[in-house]
């Protein structure tokens, strides 16, 4: 099975921060301009995020089970619908409720949510999905694998080229499974002294560190640079 194209699009600090405060200094503004314009440039046709960065980004809050409707037979993948631009959301065990089954950002493409789930999720949860016609995914262990996910998103929504986006465990999981065929990172002229995320967080003590052949360099404006890494 041919994997669509992966790559992963970061901003980070000089000392590769992915969160924090230099992201509101204006000396941050010259680079997250750079990185939303290369992002469109790219046009994958899907950007996945992990559980937090949807939560704090994108989500409504957290999903209760009051009031949910139980529904027979459907513990199976669920295609909603089709579209041209979707947020693939790694949420194993449910936890994200959202307003609609887009998600609108301004100047970016309306995009159809696409939870992917560890088999421990609830049934309740996947009827909630149902109930907002959300498209879901059902991992076959309570370890969401990237290579599977990867192969129904080219079969069932014909996705050939996708963004990965963060945060680190996420950018991480692709990683350690040789899955990332290009790094792009927009580096801000800025350090970060907050202990927050990098743009890989390994998820345990067996991640492997894993080589790329740095195939662009370029001086932004701002004093930024965005390095381009690729197999």
């Amino acid at each position: 099975m041919k994997y669509p194209k992966v790559i992963c699009h970061m901003l980070t600090s000089m000392n590769g921060k992915i969160d924090g405060d230099y992201m509101s200094n204006k000396e941050c503004t010259g680079a997250s301009k750079t990185y939303s314009q290369i992002r469109t440039e790219y046009d994958a046709q899907a950007v996945v995020y992990g559980q937090v960065t949807m939560r704090v980004g994108y989500a409504s809050g957290v999903w209760f089970s009051s009031n949910t409707v139980i529904l027979n037979d459907h513990r199976e993948d669920h295609i909603a619908l089709h579209t041209s631009y979707y947020i693939v959301s790694l949420d194993p065990m449910g936890t994200l409720a959202f307003d609609s089954n887009f998600i609108e950002r301004k100047g970016r493409s309306s995009a159809h949510i696409i939870q992917v789930v560890s088999n421990s999720v609830s049934d309740a949860y996947l009827s909630y999905l149902r109930d907002k016609n959300i498209s879901y995914i059902i991992s076959e262990s309570e370890k969401i694998d990237c290579c599977v996910l990867l192969e129904k998103l080219r079969t069932y929504f014909n996705i050939e080229k996708v963004m990965i986006a963060g945060g680190g465990l996420c950018n991480d999981s692709f990683l350690q499974q040789d899955l990332i065929d290009e790094i792009s990172l927009v580096i801000a002229p800025l350090s970060e002294s907050e202990k927050s995320a990098t743009c890989f967080e390994a998820m345990d003590h067996h991640s492997m560190p894993k080589s790329f052949h740095l195939a662009d360099v370029k001086r932004l404006d701002g004093d930024a640079v965005w390095l381009v890494y690729k197999k």
